[in-house]
Order: C-alpha cells, then structure tokens, then sequence
C-alpha cells in the first residue's frame, strides 16, 4: 500500500485470498487504482471483480496465452488514454529463433504463418521461425497494423498489393482467406 502511494504503478496482479485482507478489500482502499488483473483459483469472485472496473479476471491454472491476452487488454487500454507518438513507439520485437533472440521490425514483417506449435515470420529479407502459437505473436502485433486474413494467416496491412475474397496477394505471394475472417477485409 505504501509503494502504491508513493510510486505510479501500470498493473496489478491481485489475488482473492491474501494474509490479512481480502484482495477486493485492498482494492477498494485504493484511491485511484491502476490496472488490476486478478489472478486466483476461486471463480466465484469474477462477477464482484469487474463491478471493481478489473481488467480481467484469470482463473488459476491458466495458460500462457490467457495471460498475454490479459496483459495485451491493459496494453491496449493505455495505449488509449496515453498514445504514443510514432517516434517513442516501440517499432520492434524480439523473437526466439534457435535459441537467440532476433530483432523482428514490425515495418519489415510481410506476413505470418502457423505451422502447428510453430510460427513462420516472412519478412522483407528474411524468414524465421520460432516454437510459439499464433495467439501469441498477435499478442506482440501493434493493433491497426496487422490483420488475420486465415486460422493460419496474419498478414502486414501496409503489404498488401491487392486483394479478393478469396486470396490476398503481397510481396509476390498470394495466401488464402478464410471464411471467417472475409470481414476483416471491408475495413481496409
């Protein structure tokens, strides 16, 4: 409690059961709360937490994913009342790449496939591939910028050469569109 008066704070995590109050207890002694992700194994609780404005709500065991999913939520809820001017923005991240970690510019990124437990980063130069899920490089992608064209395909909107509602074509290469994601499109 002394570190939240005396520091600014993005996020917390918060659990229900902690040793001598009650999460929701401490919360609500806060006078202007950051960011709160719960996290616990009580389910119960979820429908107090988001009358307390949490963010999200994850219930013990959760996945990796879940969490990033979360954690990208508070993300884009910052990234709303404070934007970023293009120059102090992040234009990069870092992927895992045969046990180094690559720099990946998003401006150099053509489009993204998945291959099971793998994804496939094409860039301008290059090609990498790195073990992680399509949900989870989503998660890394600055929104506006990139858009899920198939269940296996997120392609760099500024790439985009042209486009059906059956292919879209970038970078001399053309992918399919799902079903699913046809709308996607209509807002380019």
């Amino acid at each position: 409690m002394d570190f939240l008066r005396e520091h600014s704070t993005d996020l917390i995590f918060l659990d229900i059961r902690l040793p001598r109050l009650k999460g929701f207890d401490f919360l609500r002694t806060l006078v202007s709360p950051p960011a709160v992700i719960v996290t616990t194994a009580y389910h119960q609780y979820a429908v107090e937490g988001f009358n307390l404005n949490i963010v999200d709500y994850l219930l013990k065991p959760f996945e990796f994913e879940r969490f990033l999913t979360a954690v990208n939520k508070v993300r884009t809820i910052h990234n709303q009342k404070h934007p970023a001017s293009e120059e102090s923005a992040k234009m990069y991240f870092f992927l895992t790449v045969a046990k180094k970690r690559v720099r990946i510019r998003y401006s150099e990124i053509v489009y993204i496939e998945s291959q099971k437990e793998y994804v496939k980063v094409v860039t301008i130069g290059q090609t990498f591939r790195s073990k992680m899920s399509t949900h989870a490089i989503e998660a890394l992608l600055p929104p506006g910028q990139f858009v899920r064209i198939h269940r296996s395909f997120i392609v760099s909107q500024s790439k985009i050469e042209a486009y059906t509602a059956e292919s879209v074509e970038l970078n001399g290469t053309s992918l399919p569109v799902g079903r699913a994601y046809k709308a996607a499109l209509d807002g380019l």
